[in-house]
């Protein structure tokens, strides 16, 4: 019998959650990009980095309740034509994935936490944000400042060829394999393609 189509997609909760994530990691990108190589005076830069601490933290919130609505709900399966090694390379780019959708808001939070400038974090203008205590915990904040820059420099450019590679693999699943996919991410679509044999993903 073939699968309910329902549960060839992700629920709602699911899509909402994933598109509002890539939009915020697309404007973080291009706000990190803008901050680091565009050359601005710092008095422009001072409101790219408030929104930019705005939606790293949302991103972070965000990914919080997609991993809980995660655990909570199974995730559509994948066609049984896609091979073993696809759905296990699948699986680990995804935990790769919400690994620095985690690890960079948390450690932009705490460069901000240990600066010794000290400049209040208010997100979007309206909610104020604590630092982390983190400098009274640490023998050389200034070390591990710089030490966090480094890992939030190099987690970011980590996480662009990550979603390069992840937006080529959908592109290639729907333009080459057309398998349904990428459908099961996209509000409003009903996965045309996925063959009545399923597979969960491992």
């Amino acid at each position: 019998m073939a699968p309910d189509a329902s549960a060839r997609r992700y629920s709602a909760v699911a899509i909402l959650l994933h598109w509002a994530s890539a939009l915020g990691v697309l404007a973080l990108i291009g706000m990190g990009l803008t901050m680091t190589h565009a050359g601005l005076a710092p008095m422009r830069l001072f409101p790219l980095y408030q929104w930019h601490k705005s939606v790293g933290i949302t991103v972070l919130v965000l990914t919080g309740l997609r991993l809980a609505w995660r655990l909570a709900h199974r995730p559509p399966p994948y066609p049984a034509t896609m091979p073993a090694r696809e759905r296990r390379a699948a699986g680990a780019a995804h935990a790769v994935l919400y690994g620095l959708l985690i690890g960079l808001p948390l450690t932009g939070w705490a460069v901000v936490s240990l600066s010794p400038f000290n400049i209040p974090t208010v997100l979007y203008g309206l909610v104020p944000w604590p630092h982390l205590p983190l400098a009274p915990l640490l023998t050389d904040p200034a070390g591990a400042e710089g030490l966090l820059k480094a890992l939030h420099a190099s987690g970011a450019w980590i996480l662009t060829a990550l979603l390069v590679l992840h937006v080529a693999a959908a592109l290639r699943h729907h333009l080459i394999l057309r398998d349904g996919v990428l459908e099961r991410m996209l509000p409003g679509r009903r996965p045309a393609g996925l063959p009545d044999a399923l597979e969960s993903p491992r």
